[in-house]
């Protein structure tokens, strides 16, 4: 009876280990396409002009960017990723204020009568 419990017991634990590698490796994987849809949004939002009119907004993205950039060296990428895509997010706000300044209109939906 106690070979059999020690048996469940070593099993168990082995599963569990198991568990714990692949679950780990799917969450080390580096943020690469995050990194990149960051680094595009921001070139796109300074070719709109944000850097003239959206100067506070691009750099609160260029700053996301360095800091997941740094998180992705010390391999930390579930916070890498999560500043790439906090990065992409903040430049595409100062894309769209970069356009609604170059061609004087907000949003689509703004200028729509009810």
């Amino acid at each position: 009876m106690r070979s059999y419990k020690n048996k469940s017991r070593t099993a168990a634990a082995l599963l569990c280990s198991i568990a714990l590698i692949l679950i780990s490796g799917c969450a080390t994987s580096p943020p690469i396409q995050e990194m990149s849809d960051a680094r595009q949004a921001i070139a796109a939002a300074k070719e709109a002009g944000a850097e003239q009119h959206a100067a506070a907004t691009l750099s609160q993205a260029e700053l996301m960017l360095d800091t997941a950039e740094n998180y992705l060296q010390r391999s930390v990428y579930w916070q890498a990723k999560r500043d790439a895509i906090g990065a992409k997010e903040k430049a595409f706000e100062a894309l769209l204020t970069s356009r609604e300044a170059t061609t004087g209109q907000g949003s689509p939906a703004a200028g729509a009568s009810p």
